[in-house]
């Protein structure tokens, strides 16, 4: 039996993941493949024996690494959690898996970027973090570059989903108690549907891609656009709207003004184009809205 396993596969995106890896079993795995889904129950990467031994126990081909501390906030303040998790993690997972000689897939961010290029970033602009956060996604990033020339590392950003929290539902949350919100509106990047990523994860995985991909939903827009929006597909035209700075919001790390991530790798290598943004947002609350 050969294997995929999926680590952080209670999270948002990697239920989907999971959901659309084996909706793939006839189209592209196969039937002899066994899809593993391991959360914080089943393994702590941030151990490095128990995450070694417990991926060589069972032999996967595939291993793909979702699991994070995606608090950006937190991270300023929880450095040793945010790099044991998201670079020293991402270490051992790559550690165990080549005892396996398993591909390994990493999930990392547009946070490695500072911004301040205000066009799309692409695979081979050099990173430069604002935050804890993205220094340790970078730091897992070097790491997995360094233990292995056969893993993918796919950058995405701002995404949501129907199995956990995100901007979509707080925005609703906050627009229904009080009737207001604020949003910032000088960040600008990609809302990404953890639905179309988990899709497009999967083409990627078996088409063998290596190296480094952007994979986001097309399109661009500011937080504030990206509120105003799904205010107006749920009929709340009467909450009002502030928009606000990132300095007036107050939140303890630095966020880049503009990461927006150029997918034309995508498009030209694997022949994958994600749909616009606001066709994914619009899809995702009728789901969730009804």
């Amino acid at each position: 039996m050969r294997r995929i396993l999926v680590i952080g596969a209670r999270g948002m995106l990697g239920r989907d993941l999971v959901e659309r890896l084996h909706s793939s079993y006839g189209t592209g795995f196969g039937a002899e493949w066994e899809i593993l889904a391991w959360d914080l129950d089943e393994i702590d990467i941030q151990k490095e024996q128990e995450t070694r031994t417990r991926i060589e126990d069972v032999h996967p081909e595939i291993v793909i690494n979702l699991a994070a501390y995606t608090n950006v906030d937190g991270c300023e303040t929880q450095v040793e959690k945010a790099y044991g998790i998201n670079g020293e993690g991402m270490k051992y997972v790559a550690l165990g898996a080549a005892k396996c000689r398993a591909r390994v897939v990493y999930l990392s961010t547009d946070y490695v970027f500072d911004g301040r290029k205000k066009e799309p970033y692409l695979e081979t602009d050099s990173p430069e973090p604002l935050n804890v956060y993205g220094h340790s996604k970078l730091m897992g990033e070097r790491h997995l570059q360094a233990l292995t020339e056969k893993g993918l590392i796919v950058r995405t950003q701002w995404l949501y989903g129907k199995y956990g929290n995100n901007f979509i539902s707080a925005i609703l949350r906050h627009a229904r108690e009080r009737g207001e919100v604020s949003i910032v509106n000088d960040q600008t990047g990609s809302p990404t549907y953890t639905r179309d990523l988990a899709s497009a994860l999967c083409l990627l995985i078996q088409r063998g891609a290596q190296g480094i991909f952007h994979v986001s939903n097309s399109g661009e827009c500011t937080w504030y656009a990206f509120g105003q929006m799904v205010l107006d597909l749920c009929g709340l035209h009467s909450v009002k709207v502030k928009p606000i700075s990132s300095q007036e919001l107050g939140r303890p790390a630095l966020r880049p003004s503009y990461s927006v991530l150029g997918c034309q790798k995508l498009r030209q290598e694997m022949g994958i184009s994600l749909r616009p943004w606001s066709e994914a947002v619009k899809e995702y609350l009728g789901a969730v809205e009804g």
